[in-house]
């Protein structure tokens, strides 16, 4: 098949999430399973210029046209990169927002960069199916099925649309949809309108042919009003076409064995390597390394109302009496961001913070840490709770989403189980569940040495979420599977 994705980030070009991970992944995968896979990404700032394909192309966003270019088609892991290139929309410090706040126009780049893949399938040919991620992207199929429905090289296309994250939808005032050019007969609340503005986003959920999320616990969370940000009447709507298909793990980019960011290496039968990651890991925040016994919680994030950190700072006096150690990497709120500093400041020789984007940090926690702590209000999926696994560092999680699909809980007297988890969304059950994994840290060692043998063996590897990805694609390609309405 030719497969084509289309996103607004993906490693090694670009990032802010786990979305860019998954775009840098999954068509690597897919190409090595013998298909055709391109990738289609905007050019930012971080991004190296490539040879120009197609030029000047004219782009209509509402009563404008701008000239954009088309960069790339070179070959990455067996996957042709392309991007398209213009330098006002995309030339900046960031990908989304300035400041804290988003970017105003954003409807406005990410409404060019929709068609802009369109008019780049209309030279290039037609794939046999195109993949969407997130709502930056959503305006592909609502163009395919409106604008474009018509046009002999795009009409019989099918679109798969993945939801990374229902909390960011993509939501603009009303006045966009005449900015950006969408017809106004989609401005309805069976179409586009939501609660008076414009919602990109459930656009996708709409005119895809297939949705999916990234686990299952996930698909099945998004169609409550708990979990579906005002829109689980669509996704219920289109149940028979909503899946889960949990992210996989790129073990090249995440393996101790060979991991070149860690101070010493480790495998399963050889985990004194461990020890000196540790060691290190204490030395990299200024944090005391004479016990090295003493136990050692990683967080690696986006400092943000989701992930549940408001219940760290609840219990932080009760957890820090117990004798741990905490690191945490990440920005993000602004709010957050203070609140971890603050902590920091408080316990400063029990707690350390790096407010930044630090990608050889991250490795160097996941390998460092004894215990690695997801207390998310919600969690699409979570890839580090996955890594953590792999690289013998017990998660400590709340039960939801992909945390809850990946995640065990361990049992000492069977010796059952991957980590801890907790289910209410309180501090007092976060510091239950952490108490109960000091206990088993501290008190029983052959136990917590099997809680990390059964992390280590488990296998998140891409290979099975990209066979689950093509069979999708083939039943999408097929008319299986479309349920556009």
């Amino acid at each position: 098949m030719r497969i084509l994705l289309v996103a607004s980030e993906g490693v090694p070009f670009s990032k802010t999430g786990g979305l860019a991970d998954v775009v840098g992944a999954l068509p690597k995968f897919l190409a090595a399973r013998g298909h055709e896979v391109s990738v289609l990404l905007p050019r930012y700032r971080s991004t190296e210029p490539s040879p120009v394909v197609y030029s000047q192309l004219p782009i209509p966003v509402g009563p404008t046209i701008y000239a954009v270019d088309i960069q790339g088609g070179g070959a990455l892991n067996g996957v042709r990169h392309f991007f398209v290139d213009y330098p006002p929309f995309f030339d900046r410090d960031s990908l989304y927002v300035d400041g804290g706040k988003d970017y105003p126009d954003n409807a406005e780049r990410f409404a060019l960069f929709s068609r802009a893949v369109l008019e780049f399938i209309r030279r290039s040919g037609a794939p046999d199916v195109i993949h969407c991620h997130d709502w930056q992207s959503a305006l592909v199929p609502v163009l395919l099925k409106t604008a474009y429905a018509d046009d002999p090289v795009l009409r019989s296309i099918p679109v798969v649309f993945t939801v990374h994250n229902m909390g960011y939808p993509g939501v603009f005032p009303a006045e966009t949809v005449e900015r950006i050019g969408l017809p106004a007969e989609l401005f309805t609340m069976h179409g586009l309108e939501f609660y008076g503005q414009l919602n990109f986003l459930k656009g996708g959920l709409l005119y895809a042919d297939f949705v999916t999320t990234v686990s299952k616990k996930y698909a099945q969370e998004i169609q409550t009003k708990e979990y579906g940000h005002g829109l689980d009447g669509v996704i219920r709507q289109r149940a028979s076409t909503v899946t889960g298909i949990v992210n996989g793990v790129d073990y090249s980019e995440w393996n101790p064995e060979t991991d070149p960011f860690l101070v010493a290496n480790y495998s399963l039968d050889q985990l004194e390597g461990k020890r000196a990651c540790k060691k290190d890991l204490l030395q990299q925040f200024r944090l005391p390394v004479r016990d090295l016994k003493r136990p050692l919680i990683g967080i690696v994030s986006r400092f943000a109302t989701q992930k549940g950190f408001d219940l760290i700072a609840e219990v932080a006096d009760e957890l820090m009496g117990k004798g741990v150690l905490v690191v945490a990497l990440g920005t993000g709120e602004p709010h957050y961001e203070k609140l971890f500093r603050q902590l920091a400041k408080r316990f400063r020789r029990q707690f350390g913070v790096r407010v930044a984007y630090d990608n050889a940090l991250a490795h160097k926690i996941e390998a460092g840490s004894d215990m690695f702590l997801m207390p998310s209000r919600y969690e699409p999926c979570g890839l580090n709770q996955i890594y953590s696994l792999k690289y013998g560092t017990v998660p400590v999680v709340r039960a939801t989403g992909g945390l809850d699909d990946t995640i065990e809980p361990f049992d000492p007297q069977t010796g059952q189980g991957t980590g801890f988890k907790f289910s209410d969304h309180t501090s007092k059950a976060l510091l239950d569940c952490l108490s109960e994994a000091l206990q088993v840290y501290s008190g029983n060692p052959t136990a917590w040495r099997c809680l990390i043998r059964n992390g280590m063996e488990k296998d998140f590897s891409w290979n099975a979420s990209a066979a689950k990805y093509e069979q999708l694609y083939q039943r999408v390609v097929s008319g299986k599977g479309s349920g556009y309405n």
